[in-house]
């Protein structure tokens, strides 16, 4: 038997040849994309996938996500998440349930790592003040900004605009969330067609993750309190198990910690279970079955479904709309409108490129692409060398 040198171990063709033989019959295989909206040479040691990653990895926008709010205002806390730390903990969950279940890894990666790329800062607030500021002016949704700043706002290239990701990465930007919806679908990433299994394992996990750690940060941040979770039967599960777990004497911290794994342990198990169940009661054999499937496919069980949304109610009630964070919050979408309407007021202001873009783009799309792409820390230096 002949062995291949060393140089030769791992080919983009070696890569593939295994992919086709490991994944589930269900799951997206390289070799079954759709391709670019631009041409490119076959790299010889990465699947195309694999190119997107690494792509995504090395864009600006995504280096941004670091200063751009996920539960806190960047600069209130040196271990409080933010958008990228939040976007590297789904991609890592989002792999590891990936191999359990067959699926793509690379491209359950792709998609966790791009799909916040679009958030302005301030989090799902500034969010909301951008559709409400853009509502006469075609609106503002993040899934739709993600897929616009891979398209067209990333320039990398002398050769096209954006970074000429898959068709299934892209895809999955525009059909990010718990629940698909055709109508908001562009008709050129096909409507009727239900997300791969890799996107919708991504959109359950990204929840999934964002459950597990605002809990953790509104713990430490002393904005929520252990004696509140106790009261939620899924919390409170995971909390007795990480005692029952650990030393008599161990810290509350650590107990903390290891709830905290129980927990998001307790959910993915859950979620990979009632995913393969689902798939078999739908009888799911291949990627057709998945694209006309009349109801979602990677799902949670109804016990658990029901105890994670009383978890998010809980943090919706006393996180995110906690007084203190409320009080951030509302400065911080004042500042948004004041900067959005000072750069309507005076165009001239905007930086060049953005100025040559508001002609093809429109100048209200060209000042909330540009708004959206800063981070917490500019939109505040913006706002007090503006409007001081």
């Amino acid at each position: 038997m002949s062995i291949k040198p060393l140089s030769a171990l791992n080919t983009r063709i070696d890569i593939e040849q295994r992919e086709r033989a490991a994944l589930a019959p269900y799951a997206m295989t390289v070799a079954a994309s759709r391709g670019r909206a631009h041409s490119t040479r076959p790299d010889p040691f990465r699947t195309e996938f694999q190119r997107d990653r690494d792509r995504i990895v090395h864009a600006r926008s995504f280096r941004r996500l670091q200063g751009k709010t996920q539960v806190f205002i960047d600069g209130e806390g040196d271990h409080f998440r933010n958008r990228l730390t939040h976007t590297i903990e789904v991609a890592q969950v989002s792999r590891g349930a990936a191999r359990r279940l067959g699926l793509n890894e690379d491209l359950v990666e792709c998609i966790a790592l791009v799909h916040d790329l679009g958030h302005p800062p301030f989090g799902h607030r500034g969010e909301d003040m951008l559709a409400s500021l853009m509502e006469q002016y075609g609106g503002f949704e993040h899934n739709r900004q993600s897929l616009r700043v891979v398209e067209e706002l990333e320039v990398r290239y002398p050769e096209h605009p954006g970074l000429d990701l898959s068709y299934e990465v892209r895809e999955s930007i525009m059909k990010h969330g718990s629940r698909y919806d055709p109508a908001r679908t562009e008709q050129r990433f096909q409507p009727g067609e239900r997300p791969l299994l890799e996107a919708q394992l991504t959109d359950a996990l990204d929840s999934v993750v964002y459950d597990c750690h605002d809990i953790d940060d509104g713990l430490r941040g002393g904005y929520i309190a252990l004696s509140q979770l106790a009261e939620l039967p899924l919390w409170d599960a995971a909390w007795r198990e990480a005692i029952d777990a650990s030393p008599r004497a161990a810290p509350e911290k650590l107990l903390l910690d290891r709830a905290l794994r129980h927990l998001m342990d307790a959910l993915i198990d859950d979620c990979c279970t009632a995913t393969l169940a689902r798939l078999a009661a739908d009888h799911i054999a291949g990627l057709a079955g998945v694209r006309a499937a009349t109801r979602p496919l990677v799902v949670q069980s109804q016990s658990m479904a029901e105890r994670k949304n009383e978890l998010e109610q809980f943090l919706l009630q006393n996180l995110y709309r906690h007084h203190l964070v409320n009080a951030s919050f509302h400065r911080a979408r004042r500042m948004l409108a004041d900067v959005f309407a000072f750069y309507t007021d005076h165009p001239d202001a905007l930086p060049p490129e953005h100025v040559a873009r508001a002609r093809t783009a429109g100048l209200h799309r060209t000042i909330a692409d540009y708004l959206a792409g800063m981070t917490d820390r500019f939109a505040l230096d913006e706002h007090r060398r503006l409007c001081a």
